[in-house]
């Protein structure tokens, strides 16, 4: 191998390690090799190979390279270009993995329409294709079709596939009612900081399950004619969390109330679906649901999940750092009110058409026209709180628009442990963001943005913000790995390009 290509890659393995937050310690633990062998990876001075670059990769959950199909896709972004036009939000990516958990509740046939063709949805594919379930996309690969085995095959399970999605916790609730035991991988996805599985068992312990987690697998039993006698009270108000309880609930031959849950946009397009199901879910929308659970689930099924209240906050706020005038189509108004105030008062220039309803019949869409504004850097810090109080998911978008606002922001990250810290990854682009402690950042605007090159941070959200400040910036800027934005996002850079970004897609191995 060329002592450049070596360099090169020794170079995007140290990217990738700082990003995750290890000392070349901690790679060489994970590896089974010394810290020194990765100091000489690292500085170009090993020769390596494929097999030894992917478990690098593996152990960074970072694609350096990918051993079978094409290798690490990139972004060349040519910045301070205007948008303009107008440009459809995709449906929700949290709604379809949470559905496509929740098709191993039935026994018949299950049609997802407009699902969107992201990295978390087919790793969840590979995981459901590996333990039996046949799918295939139909209608010119717009829709998808899941039809279940009548037993599934857990041992021959993709663990690879498993260990890179969280949402593969959500397969709690829907096996419990399948199988007396059962193995799950370990939970992966977005390096966001420490995030136990507790409060999804003070849930599912109700139902009988219990969970022994041992050398990165969690070991489920489920003790039969256990049934909760009482609400279910969880722990934390958590997305995930409520979606599980509902998920066991749905097959639960008894009523079962969950007190505390989650009312956000993904729970309730999985509430809409388990109805089509025939599970009655009374309180939708609210705090407290009420789950009228079938024991035998064998329908024939046709769903719609609604659109992503976080892409349509990505594309506004791709418009508000570039400048621009943008018309975002099927906004999910309800999911987006909140931000959308904050937004007003810090003097955003927009306007929003009447509502219509989305395609499951029950979600609040309207188009948003956003205009060039004059911003102020808003009073009251940048928080988020649960549905109806400001997404979660939300809050990093508000540093890339903080960055452009007149005087300083205070955005208080206080879910996520690390999440915060991904957003002083704008300074190297020009942005003048310091850090107060790992939850909360202090934002000085206005910003005069300039190119880079740089690593795509391990997050999901922050990736995005980078890859939005590097549109607005004047000449060229290089985002490198940028598996972590497909996860989340179909098609993002030749969508963004098709109301005049110009973002390329290259790969170098």
């Amino acid at each position: 191998m060329a002592d450049d290509y070596l360099v090169r890659i020794g170079k995007l393995i140290r990217d990738a390690r700082q990003h995750r937050g290890w000392t070349q310690s901690q790679l060489a633990d994970a590896l089974g090799t010394s810290q020194s062998a990765v100091n000489r990876i690292e500085r170009g001075n090993q020769n390596i190979s494929l097999e030894m670059i992917a478990r690098i990769g593996e152990a960074l959950d970072s694609e350096i390279v990918s051993l079978g199909y094409a290798g690490p896709m990139h972004l060349r972004v040519v910045g301070g270009r205007r948008l303009s036009g107008a440009i459809d939000v995709k449906t929700s990516k949290n709604a379809c993995v949470a559905l496509l958990c929740a098709s191993l509740l039935n026994k018949g046939r299950t049609v997802l329409r407009r699902v969107a063709r992201i990295e978390e949805v087919y790793r969840l594919l590979e995981v459901l294709n590996s333990i039996g379930v046949r799918s295939r996309w139909i209608n010119d690969g717009v829709d998808l079709e899941l039809v279940p085995p009548a037993r599934l095959d857990m041992e021959a399970m993709d663990a690879d596939a498993a260990r890179r999605t969280r949402s593969i916790i959500m397969f709690l609730g829907p096996l419990l009612h399948r199988m007396e035991t059962f193995r799950l991988p370990y939970a992966g996805g977005c390096d966001l900081g420490t995030r136990t599985i507790e409060p999804h068992m003070i849930a599912l312990r109700r139902f009988g399950l219990d969970i022994t987690a041992t050398e990165g697998i969690y070991h489920a039993k489920v003790a039969a004619g256990v049934a909760p006698d009482r609400p279910i009270v969880l722990t934390e108000r958590g997305d995930t969390v409520t979606e599980n309880a509902l998920l066991a609930a749905a097959r639960h031959d008894g009523v079962t109330v969950i007190r505390n849950a989650s009312s956000n946009y993904m729970v309730q397009d999985l509430c809409f679906f388990l109805e089509a199901l025939s599970v009655k879910v009374e309180g939708v929308g609210t705090t407290t649901l009420t789950v009228h659970g079938v024991p035998n689930i064998d329908v024939d099924v046709d769903y719609s999940p609604s659109e992503d209240p976080v892409e349509a906050m990505s594309l506004l706020a791709a418009a508000v750092v570039t400048e621009s005038e943008l018309t975002i189509r099927r906004v999910p108004i309800e999911f987006m009110e909140i931000e959308l105030a904050v937004l007003e008062e810090m003097g955003l220039d927009h306007d929003r058409s009447a509502e219509y309803t989305a395609d499951n019949g029950r979600t609040r869409l309207v188009d948003l026209t956003v205009r060039p504004s004059k911003l102020e850097a808003p009073i009251d810090k940048i928080h988020p709180m649960p549905f109806p109080g400001l997404n979660i998911d939300n809050v990093p978008f508000f540093a890339a628009i903080a960055a452009v606002a007149q005087g300083q922001t205070l955005i208080h990250d206080w879910v996520y442990d690390n999440r915060a810290i991904y957003l002083t990854d704008l300074n190297r682009l020009g942005g003048r963001l310091q850090l107060l402690d790992p939850h909360r950042v202090l934002v000085e605007g206005p910003t005069r943005w300039r190119a880079a090159e740089m690593m795509c941070p391990p997050a999901l959200r922050p990736a995005v913000v980078v890859l939005l400040a590097m549109m607005a910036a004047e000449g060229t800027s290089v985002l490198r790995n940028v598996y972590v934005i497909n996860r989340g996002y179909e098609e993002l850079a030749e969508r963004l390009n098709s109301v005049g970004a110009q973002i390329e897609i290259f790969r170098d191995i």
